[in-house]
């Protein structure tokens, strides 16, 4: 009778899966607002991620591609939209892989100008410079772009590239983050005391494993085909958007099963 007992007041306490019933209503819908709030940041990103990270980045890769050689006796040409050339000396590279890699060359004109200019991988050029080396740098609105050197050249990280689809990536994977967070504090809100399967475990973790795993596997590939950057959202919510429905559907039936 006691054992009776115990398991009766264990489902009182526990209606619901996940330990919903132990939860106050007043619980579940402060969490509910604090979500919604939350989306707000991510919901922001992406916001600047579209309106004005992708737009400008566009803009300077089409200055850049659009740029040609400086005027030969201009008055000023490193900080111009015109390419300039410079006969530069290198000092030391860096070529560092593992955990934390850094590829960089540090490059000097004389005794008037010293710098350090970063890359992004250490070939084709880098990982073939030696100290004393001498390279022509090619140098856009202030920055290093490009050394060469014996017909073998390597551009710079600062040398814009036409990698639009990585921007529209981000940017929707923050929306779908804004998405994910104020649709779970919605339902706290509207159904304080029966919010499964909203939850971060498992629902909600894997919501977001999916969201970051389909925006760079769509990203990526869209970067080296060179298809357009609105392909990106095009393809990426859908296939999130399905897959959400999948797996909401699967923990519904999932618990109407174990009741």
């Amino acid at each position: 009778m006691t054992t009776a007992r115990a398991r009766a007041h264990s489902a009182d306490e526990l209606p619901g899966k996940g330990g919903a019933g132990r939860r106050s209503p007043g619980r579940a819908r402060f969490m509910g607002v604090l979500l919604i709030l939350m989306s707000l940041v991510p919901a922001a990103l992406c916001y600047a991620a579209f309106a004005a990270w992708l737009p400008s980045d566009r803009e300077r890769h089409r200055d850049y591609r659009a740029a040609g050689p400086c005027p030969v006796h201009a008055t000023v040409q490193v900080g111009s939209d015109c390419l300039s050339t410079w006969r530069l000396t290198v000092v030391k590279t860096v070529v560092r892989t593992g955990k934390n890699p850094t590829y960089e060359a540090t490059l000097k004109d004389g005794d008037s100008w010293r710098g350090v200019v970063g890359f992004g991988d250490p070939g084709p050029l880098l990982e073939r410079l030696e100290p004393g080396d001498r390279v022509t740098a090619t140098v856009w609105r202030r920055d290093v772009v490009a050394l060469s050197k014996d017909g073998v050249r390597q551009n710079s990280s600062d040398a814009p590239r036409d990698e639009l689809q990585m921007n529209a990536a981000f940017g929707m994977l923050a929306a779908l983050v804004a998405a994910q967070a104020f649709a779970f504090g919605a339902v706290r809100l509207a159904r304080p005391r029966a919010y499964e399967p909203f939850t971060w475990n498992p629902y909600g973790r894997r919501l977001l494993i999916t969201s970051v795993a389909v925006c760079f596997g769509v990203g990526l590939p869209a970067v080296w085909i060179g298809i357009t950057w609105w392909t990106v959202p095009a393809v990426g919510v859908p296939v999130v958007v399905c897959a959400a429905g999948l797996m909401h559907h699967r923990l519904r039936t999932r618990a109407a099963g174990g009741a």
